[in-house]
């Protein structure tokens, strides 16, 4: 942080000795005295009880007479918003850069499995067969969204401003600005209070809290699907690793259930920050102190989120008998809908087709045996369609027909 505040201290030097409002080779050096020590403005600070002017102190105590063209005409938001403005777009790009090794592991995952069939569920419910392949491309399509919103999020944060104690220049011209934050690959604040209005960082906040979510989705997916009962995949379980205390056997997705927990104190700072907004007047010190934590705790936790994922995802388990297995569980009641359509396609209004197969999936169901074995029974269905149609329906390859569509789509979509 220190760093770069001096950072930009240093820009608005620099800008001063271009414009000609300081003696060229000013900055030179400035440069060559100061060195950075943390204990000593922290020192400092503990009598002074202002943070900036402790820093301050320390910088000018190392360049003597040289500290008159030091500060002058900014305020203290002008350093600490501007470096702040620095880090998060630094913090940012390390972010992006895991979120880019997610969407590629998670793109070989979709490859690998695009044809491994497994049901799919709603409500926590058999609802109709879909591929694991699939399932992990929705998954990759969300990362790729998310990356967006966060690279807009760090251009929206790409703003700082020298402007002075309310934003209209009286110490310190607009160019001086304009140079200064050309040097430091930063954008003008177009009209600025004492401060960057709030509502850019609550927006860098939000697309964290949104790549949580992401994050979070996944670990859910997996838990749900590591359960006793349906065991399709599995979190990886280290050699020495033990599950429980009391019980040798458990195998517990830790890792994705800590993720869940970290998404939520993630969530929590979206709050934070919006209630950051609405400052007094041209600013007050409210959004200072929780600042102090949420931009370093939400873009920490995130990046550990990141990484936690990663290594499951390349370790994952998956367990494609399990999933070819549980597909037969309803013993073929998942078909029902393509035996709803292919009785409408028989000339069936929708609510008699519907009646007839809800009735059979309902006999199905209480008898335990398959539907196919009911329907064939049925007179008002075969003597609509032959049990070759009537097979044809209830069939894998019937639900799986558009997948490679799917993942064309997504493929042109993701170039384009």
């Amino acid at each position: 942080m220190y760093k770069k505040w001096l950072e930009v201290e240093m820009a608005v030097l620099k800008a001063l000795e271009k414009l000609r409002r300081i003696p060229k080779g000013t900055t030179e050096k400035i440069a060559e005295k100061v060195k950075i020590n943390v204990e000593n403005i922290n020192e400092k600070e503990k009598r002074i009880k202002h943070d900036l002017i402790a820093f301050l102190e320390h910088v000018e105590e190392q360049i003597g007479d040289l500290s008159r063209y030091f500060h002058k005409g900014l305020t203290s938001s002008d350093v600490k918003d501007t470096a702040l403005s620095l880090i998060l777009v630094e913090a940012g790009e390390i972010l992006l850069s895991e979120i880019k090794d997610i969407k590629e592991i998670l793109l070989r995952m979709a490859k690998k499995y695009r044809n491994t069939v497994m049901i799919g569920r709603t409500h926590g419910v058999h609802a109709e067969p879909i591929t694991f392949g699939l399932k992990v491309l929705s998954w990759l399509s969300e990362f790729e969204r998310n990356g967006e919103r966060l690279r807009e999020a760090i251009e929206n944060i790409r703003y700082g401003k020298i402007s002075g104690a309310v934003g209209s220049y009286t110490h310190i011209p607009p160019e001086v600005e304009e140079e200064a934050l050309s040097i430091l690959g930063l954008k003008r604040e177009k009209v600025s209070t004492q401060i960057i209005p709030r509502d850019r960082h609550a927006q860098y906040v939000f697309a964290l809290s949104l790549i949580g979510a992401a994050v979070e989705r996944v670990a859910v997916e997996i838990r749900n699907l590591q359960r006793t009962e349906i065991g399709e995949v599995e979190e990886p379980f280290h050699e020495f690793q033990k599950g429980s205390s009391a019980m040798p056997h458990k195998r517990n997705p830790i890792v994705s259930e800590r993720l869940c927990g970290l998404s939520r104190l993630l969530r929590s700072y979206v709050s934070v920050a919006l209630e950051n907004v609405p400052l007094w007047h041209e600013r007050d010190l409210t959004h200072s102190s929780p600042e102090r934590f949420i931009f370093s705790e939400a873009t920490q936790i995130l990046h550990y989120m990141l990484v936690k994922l990663k290594g499951i995802l390349e370790n994952l388990k998956v367990n494609e008998d399990s999933m070819l297995k549980n597909l037969d569980i309803t013993k073929g009641l998942i078909y029902s809908e393509s035996v709803l359509v292919g009785l409408m396609e028989k000339g069936f209004p929708r609510k008699k087709a519907y009646e007839i197969v809800q009735r059979d999936a309902m006999k199905a169901w209480k008898e335990g045996r398959k539907l196919l074995e009911v329907l064939l029974e049925d007179e008002e269905v075969m003597g609509n369609m032959s049990e070759e149609e009537l097979k044809e329906l209830l069939s894998i390859s019937h639900h799986l027909k558009h997948v490679d569509a799917i993942f064309r789509r997504f493929e042109d979509d993701s170039q384009g």
